[in-house]
């Protein structure tokens, strides 16, 4: 492949010719119109980008934060989206700096659809490689006052199922006792929704004992009978 900065300049092209103007409007409402987008689905924009880039022309890592920080520098959502995906084939050369970058992006252009996607898949998979980084960064983000940093507190360990550390879990719960921010007390709810799937007591029992949101524990407890 070319520079990092030509092939971002060739995906750009490529959005741009495919745009979808009225797409787009429905995409800003349903994100509050927070973000600015080229409009077209998710399938359609994975098949656009299939070759930026290409298995065998993929950039060395040490080229990735450029890339991604240049993608986030850029207006259109789908450029996110893109670095998203990009991030995702990296995640298995995962290295102890990574997590100053996740944090960035995080950080950045911040809204749930990016911050899900960095907490439950890279954040997840470096603090399952980096165990002795948890509570570090785990502390480090429930005082940082940041909620989408205090959200990826919750659901790192979202697909973790069985590997769950329940006390760690126990722990980050307790800290937004009494809390009213949504994407907090959703978040909440979602991971114990999903280890609600490998441990059905362990989810009751707790929210039996605990101070949840009303939101919180309705999510907790929305599959189990």
């Amino acid at each position: 492949m070319g520079s990092p900065e030509t092939t971002i300049e060739a995906l750009e092209s490529v959005f741009q010719q495919h745009a979808n103007p009225e797409i787009a409007l429905g995409q800003g409402a349903y994100m509050k119109d927070k973000f600015e987008f080229f409009g077209f689905q998710s399938t359609e924009r994975r098949s656009l980008q299939r070759a930026f880039p290409t298995k065998d022309k993929r950039p060395q890592k040490e080229y990735l934060e450029f890339i991604l920080k240049q993608l986030w520098q850029k207006p259109q959502r789908e450029f996110q989206y893109f670095g998203l995906d990009l991030l995702a084939k990296y995640l298995n050369q995962i290295e102890k700096r990574d997590i100053v970058l996740y944090e960035w992006l995080v950080t950045h252009k911040s809204w749930w659809d990016t911050v899900d996607a960095i907490a439950s898949k890279a954040m997840g998979k470096y603090f399952m490689a980096f165990p002795g980084q948890q509570s570090i960064y785990v502390e480090k983000w429930l005082q940082s006052q940041n909620i989408w940093l205090q959200r990826s507190t919750i659901l790192f360990q979202l697909n973790y199922k069985e590997h769950t550390n329940t006390e760690l879990l126990t722990y980050i719960i307790n800290k937004f006792t009494g809390s009213k921010e949504f994407f907090i007390n959703k978040a909440i709810g979602w991971l114990l929704r999903n280890y609600a799937r490998v441990n059905p007591g362990w989810v009751t029992e707790f929210v039996e004992k605990t101070d949840l949101s009303p939101l919180s524990r309705r999510e907790a407890l929305k599959n189990i009978t």
